[in-house]
């Protein structure tokens, strides 16, 4: 764990371009995003969430004009709204 010093250092420096983001997640997430970052070459856990909504907003923008894409992004939502309590805290 960072020291309050550091920490505030970090806030200084990235006040205008970052936010962070601490949030309660179930294991088996923490776990798909170790492995969504060792699968693309990515950073660590952060880096899989940011590059996780990248995915999903392109996707979200594909759909609007593909519908095989449409109806891939609308499965995947109604799958993760049905099984939401297995993936959210």
């Amino acid at each position: 764990m960072a020291t309050a010093q550091a920490q505030q250092k970090w806030r200084d420096k990235n006040r205008f371009v970052k936010k962070q983001l601490n949030v309660m997640a179930r294991k088996l997430v923490h776990e798909y995003l170790d492995d969504v970052a060792s699968t693309f070459g990515l950073r660590g856990k952060g880096e899989a969430v940011a590059f996780t909504c990248f995915i999903t907003q392109a996707l979200m923008q594909r759909a609007d004009f593909n519908a095989e894409a449409a109806r891939v992004l609308d499965t995947f939502a109604e799958t993760y709204n049905r099984d939401r309590d297995v993936y959210s805290a």
